[in-house]
């Protein structure tokens, strides 16, 4: 997992302080900030791992897409 927090999924808000703040005040609010957004960002979705569950379903049952819909022989429509 990446720390990239220019990342098009983490936009950047914009902040501004107080000209008053010293720099070491400035670094420790954007440290603070950065510790939040990390904190409370959503989670990456998992990544999907092994065969798709109505795939797996399908072949426990046998289910070809070859097979015909219904009852009977589709030779028979014919």
């Amino acid at each position: 997992m990446t720390d990239d927090l220019t990342s098009p999924a983490a936009p950047q808000p914009s902040i501004s302080l107080n000209p008053a703040a010293t720099p070491a005040e400035a670094a420790a609010i954007a440290a603070a900030v950065q510790n939040f957004q990390l904190d409370t960002a959503v989670a990456p979705p998992a990544a999907p791992t092994g065969v798709d569950p109505w795939a797996r379903a399908a072949l426990t049952e046998g289910v070809s897409a070859k097979d015909a819909f219904g009852p009977g022989d589709p030779d028979d429509l014919r």
